[in-house]
């Protein structure tokens, strides 16, 4: 069994779809419970006034009867409440009078001039509508359902801040269960209190200048077992998998797992994490500067996934651009926008970390209904156990 979902919409459209398949039978989930998440990504620091508009509900469609999954495909459905102020750019309906004017002024570093180019769009609102990371509410919705599905094994997923601009917070040692309640108490979801002030001050200041800025977010998953992923093919490597989730994320462009990066200026016998044995703990390590994955898999320890997000793309003070109609120097396009959404990034990154590590919990697992699946792990912690 695999999970997968679809996602549709556009940014001022009438709403935003997510049908996930594959989630067992029996699995307890409400629309309350996905609201929650669907809150924590609308916070932060630095976001736009489009936040104060929408204040974003799911709706179930399909998949879940009396607060339970039923096996067949969830439907989730958000309403976008500025749709209201778009309706005559955004109706489907061909109708001149409403069309608006094109917009043909390319943002650089958005997708606007490329997927104008690919698509044969002249005007640009065509490409920037499905490319804005409005589409992200929906994927937190369903990342929302996997982080349910996975709290039933005792898997735990949170994410925090790690630096914002050249604000830069300490590295965190302990991980305990109440991490993410501990980073939605900051305005920029930063653990490290003193450096939280130099971030608000930095997102202030980019306001000020008309301009935008983005930063690092980590997330944390505990109580994987080992063996989530496969060395087997590349498609089916974990880390690999949260990599390209992860830059599918509007604005994402680096990931690396636990000390990635830093590892690779250092020696072998700086870098990899030595191997340990102890009667009715099992193999453990006691460092973790590979982030929790060996060879595609999970080793037991906590997966560490660490996301560089480059500043928004969409500047109150625009940059160089070109009309792509005159082809005469311009400046870029500018729409309500936020000034950092960072904070909303590292709840949104969480949320699809949850999706590959619960499809790939399936993949291992198996069961078409919760109490099958439950069965089938314990059986795997007695194999592990007995190893």
């Amino acid at each position: 069994m695999s999970l997968r979902f679809l996602t549709a919409g556009e940014s001022h459209g009438r709403g935003l779809v997510v049908i996930l398949e594959g989630f067992p039978a029996e699995l307890a989930i409400t629309a309350e419970e996905i609201n929650l998440d669907l809150a924590r990504r609308q916070k932060g620091y630095g976001r736009g006034g489009r936040m104060l508009i929408e204040k974003d509900q799911v709706e179930i469609l399909s998949g879940v009867r009396r607060g339970f999954t039923l096996g067949s495909p969830i439907t989730l459905f958000v309403k976008n409440k500025d749709y209201d102020n778009w309706e005559k750019i955004m109706t489907p309906d061909f109708s001149p009078e409403k069309a608006g004017n094109p917009l043909r002024r390319p943002r650089p570093g958005h997708a606007d001039l490329a997927g104008g180019l690919k698509y044969n769009q002249r005007d640009l609102r065509n490409i920037l509508e499905r490319a804005s990371a409005r589409e992200t509410t929906v994927r937190v919705a369903a990342g929302a359902v996997a982080k349910k599905f996975l709290k039933s094994f005792g898997i735990l997923v949170q994410s925090h801040v790690r630096q914002l601009g050249s604000a830069q917070g300490r590295a965190v040692v302990a991980i305990d269960d109440n991490l993410n309640e501990r980073a939605d108490r900051s305005p920029v979801r930063m653990l490290d209190r003193k450096v939280e002030k130099k971030a608000v001050q930095l997102i202030d200041s980019a306001k000020d200048q008309g301009d935008t800025l983005g930063g690092i977010f980590e997330v944390f998953m505990t109580g994987l077992p080992p063996g989530i992923g496969s060395h087997v093919q590349w498609d089916r490597k974990l880390d690999g998998r949260l990599a390209q989730a992860m830059l599918s994320l509007q604005a994402v462009k680096g990931v690396e797992i636990g000390e990635g990066f830093k590892n690779a200026t250092l020696y072998g016998s700086q870098v990899h994490d030595e191997i340990f044995y102890q009667r009715g703990r099992g193999f453990y390590h006691k460092t973790n500067r590979a982030g929790g994955i060996e060879g595609g898999m999970s080793n037991g320890e906590t997966v560490v996934v660490r996301v560089a997000k480059k500043p928004i793309s969409t500047l109150r003070r625009p940059l160089q651009s070109v009309d792509i109609e005159t082809k005469q120097e311009i400046k870029a396009a500018y729409e309500r926008s936020d000034v950092c959404a960072l904070p909303a990034a590292s709840v949104i990154g969480e949320s699809l970390c949850a999706w590959v590590v619960a499809d790939l919990f399936l993949e291992k697992m198996g069961g078409d209904f919760m109490q099958e699946v439950t069965q089938r792990f314990k059986l795997y912690l007695n194999h592990l156990k007995k190893f």
